[in-house]
């Protein structure tokens, strides 16, 4: 199932950091196919290099890149799904330090599974799981208009936010646990996604205007 867009509700602000976001994971991306692998494997997040205290830098650096099209597609479609409505919520600045907190947070969630992992690890994924977090203490019951895809099969649908999220989590739980804590299935970091998620959902609040305001 693709989440598309929160048909609930729309945004009183112009999204103008959730697609500043977007621009700089294409741009980055870009850079990578110029690059090639020596761009990728500098700057990537590799565990047991940042817990000896080399490149820390690329904690922050990595979350805005991408291994693949299908990976920087999937991750933005998602985020546009989410981003706009808590980025209006939480207003520009405040959604900004989330999303960095957010990615950071997943980040020290793998590393802290696997501290000695020579694997590199890259994608926005941990700091959209906040962002996916964060939606649903805020509007769990929001419905989202999604594809629904079963084989060749496509059809639009209507899922309620907890739902969604909720069993989106619920897989990234469950393949975590599938596996020795700290190893990555496939390429897909899923202890990233559970501690960036777990960051939305507790700390969400404390960033909306309402309460920071």
């Amino acid at each position: 199932m693709i989440p598309l867009t929160d048909v609930s509700r729309r945004p009183t602000t112009f999204p103008v950091v959730t697609l500043t976001i977007v621009a700089i994971n294409v741009v980055v991306f870009i850079a990578e196919l110029i690059g090639g692998d020596a761009f990728v494997t500098r700057w990537s997040m590799v565990p047991a290099q940042v817990t000896s205290g080399q490149h820390v830098e690329t904690v922050l650096t990595a979350m805005f890149m991408h291994a693949s099209w299908s990976h920087i597609i999937g991750n933005m479609v998602f985020f546009w799904a989410f981003g706009p409505e808590i980025e209006d919520e939480m207003g520009p600045w405040r959604y900004a330090i989330f999303y960095v907190l957010g990615g950071v947070c997943a980040a020290a969630f793998q590393i802290a599974f696997d501290p000695h992992s020579t694997i590199p690890n890259l994608g926005a994924s941990g700091a959209i799981a906040a962002v996916m977090g964060a939606f649903l203490v805020t509007y769990p019951r929001d419905q989202i208009r999604s594809l629904l895809v079963i084989g060749i099969f496509v059809n639009v649908t209507y899922v309620p936010a907890v739902l969604l999220v909720g069993g989106w989590f619920l897989l990234q739980l469950l393949s975590a646990g599938t596996i020795v804590p700290g190893t990555q299935t496939g390429g897909v970091a899923y202890l990233a996604h559970v501690g960036g998620f777990l960051f939305g959902c507790v700390f969400a609040r404390l960033f909306e205007r309402r309460l920071a305001g």
